[in-house]
């Protein structure tokens, strides 16, 4: 008897089931996979299903299929964590399997504030450490740092994505105080570059040899960006990035074009006051393909190519932090003809969007208690 009363007293100390939320898709299921991230910022899976995470005070851990937390991974070089800014995106290399390396980049301590590094590394756990159990980050090499004044902490960017040649593509926020250093090609102040894997410049770069221009920028006049994907229906770079007071934008990102900021946008300045020209077009300058106003802040981004959502196929998806919800666009090739908004119900600021093996969508959320979230359909 007293067995059936602790085990009663028990269940009813545990959290009920989270009831399905409502989508075009059907009810959807949210289990929390783990639970005690600090600002989680970025997911990757590993080929054995469990996932690589970094969060923003400077610590990567593995999450097992399970939930299970590593330690903190030994070899996570010294980052600046403050306002927004500290260990930020974590990728596998495209042949990880062959060479356990990973690309991450991270707000490095420089001249009183930071800068962006990007840093390469071969992860080692499990069966491949050389001693103990702690997995570990060794070879360390750091390929890349951010050419212009330090930041503060405020528009940092940091997202990356690897080409299928083995280039880098890597945002970087204009500071919100250097805004007009994004239209300027001699600094890594709101540009995206490229890179060679090892951190050059490759030839074919737009700038290359061009007076008064770094070789590794791409495209330029960006703000903050922290989406960053390929569209696997057609190999367009996409990228999503923060306004000021309204004008979050999704761009595809073309080889040497001007995005505009801080000359056009959306959005007006905190204060009330016109972006640039005021105007939402120019000359020479190219327009977002979407934009969110008011802001919803987005954050990471993903278009889904899997089966458990056959009604999802080619929608992309992305967090937003301020909004605390997930938007879906449905496209028809470069168009957005409709958005759905999905998990608001959750309260969450939502950092980071990802497929996961399974086809389930994978979320980050941004809060001293973070979670891995998977989304399924309810059964």
């Amino acid at each position: 008897m007293r067995l059936i009363f602790a085990l009663a007293a028990l269940l009813a100390a545990m959290p009920a089931a989270a009831e399905p939320l409502p989508s075009s898709a059907g009810p959807l299921a949210i289990e929390t996979v783990a639970g005690g991230l600090v600002h989680p910022w970025s997911l990757a899976f590993l080929p054995d299903g469990s996932m690589l995470v970094t969060e923003r005070p400077g610590r990567m851990r593995i999450v097992s299929r399970g939930g299970q937390l590593s330690a903190p991974l030994m070899g996570v070089p010294q980052v600046y964590a403050h306002s927004q800014a500290g260990l930020m995106d974590a990728i596998l290399a495209r042949d990880f399997e062959q060479s356990h390396k990973i690309f991450f980049c991270y707000a490095e301590p420089h001249d009183g504030g930071a800068r962006i590094a990007v840093a390469t590394a071969r992860l080692l756990e499990g069966k491949r450490l050389v001693d103990g159990n702690t997995p570990r980050l060794v070879g360390i090499d750091i390929i890349f740092r951010q050419r212009g004044p330090a930041d503060h902490g405020l528009n940092i960017g940091c997202r990356m994505v690897q080409a299928p040649d083995g280039n880098l593509f890597v945002t970087l926020g204009d500071h919100f105080t250097d805004a007009k250093m994004a239209q300027t090609l001699d600094n890594d102040i709101g540009k995206i570059v490229r890179l060679t894997p090892d951190g050059k410049a490759p030839p074919d770069n737009p700038f290359v040899g061009k007076k008064d221009a770094l070789p590794e920028i791409w495209a330029y006049g960006l703000r903050n960006a922290e989406g960053l994907a390929f569209n696997p229906a057609n190999g367009q770079l996409w990228e999503q990035e923060h306004g000021p007071k309204g004008g979050d934008e999704i761009n595809i990102i073309e080889k040497g074009a001007n995005y505009g900021w801080p000359v056009v946008s959306y959005g007006v300045n905190y204060d009330g006051t016109p972006v640039g020209t005021g105007k939402q077009h120019h000359s020479g300058m190219v327009d977002s393909i979407w934009h969110w106003t008011p802001s919803i802040a987005p954050s990471g981004m993903a278009f889904y190519t899997g089966n458990l959502f056959p009604g999802w196929k080619g929608s992309l998806f992305n967090g937003a932090l301020k909004f605390e919800l997930v938007s879906r666009l449905e496209l028809n090739g470069d168009k957005v003809v409709k958005e759905e908004r999905i998990l608001h119900e959750l309260h969450e600021r939502i950092r980071d969007v990802r497929q996961g093996p399974d086809g389930a969508l994978y979320l980050l959320t941004d809060n001293e208690a973070g979670r891995i979230l998977r989304v399924a359909p309810a059964r």
